[in-house]
């Protein structure tokens, strides 16, 4: 089985240890979880926001359907680990052939299994419609190995305040996250 390699791209973002951590957690969600298009960490509301790509207009009854197991998966998971969470909310927003489903969770109440259920939801309800890139198969210990970087990440940006506005994709098999602020500040200014 081959490893897949993430060619990580962070243009002119040069900063303190616990951006790094909040940039890294970006990184391993997309290399750990192809299912997630973009990622974006909006520290001034402390949330994380999902975005999956779909191939296909998905109309209102399958996004309400989706809705609905979404909330009562998150909503046992929440039981089973004793945690309560703060914010769920789930946008569709429809763009000629495609649409985005985007998720929005709080950090302070995500989990790492919760991205992992949220991923796993999303690849099992919405199967080939769902637009991911043809990476290689992780192995085993590096599944393992991401999932606990984003643990560990996650912990981290809960502790420490981040002020960076950042966003995550990827492209050819390449991750890049960008601070959105610098990312589309006028180049004259």
């Amino acid at each position: 089985m081959k490893k897949r390699t993430a060619h990580i791209h962070t243009p002119e973002i040069v900063e303190s240890d616990k951006t790094q951590n909040s940039i890294g957690l970006l990184i391993s969600i997309l290399v750990r979880y192809p299912e997630v298009g973009t990622i974006k960490y909006e520290p001034d509301q402390k949330v994380l926001k999902f975005t999956f790509i779909l191939n296909k207009r998905l109309g209102s009854e399958r996004f309400r359907i989706f809705t609905r197991k979404l909330e009562e998966s998150l909503g046992a998971l929440a039981v089973v680990t004793q945690r309560e969470l703060a914010l769920v909310a789930v946008e569709r927003f429809d763009y000629k052939q495609f649409t985005l489903i985007e998720v929005k969770r709080d950090v302070e109440s995500l989990s790492q299994e919760e991205i992992s259920l949220l991923s796993s939801l999303a690849r099992d309800y919405f199967g080939n419609s769902l637009v991911m890139e043809g990476n290689e198969p992780i192995q085993e210990e590096d599944l393992l190995l991401q999932e606990e970087l984003i643990d560990h990440m996650l912990e981290d940006i809960k502790e420490n305040l981040v002020e960076k506005d950042l966003i995550g994709f990827r492209e050819e098999g390449r991750v890049f996250v960008f601070n959105k602020n610098d990312a589309w500040r006028d180049p004259k200014n």
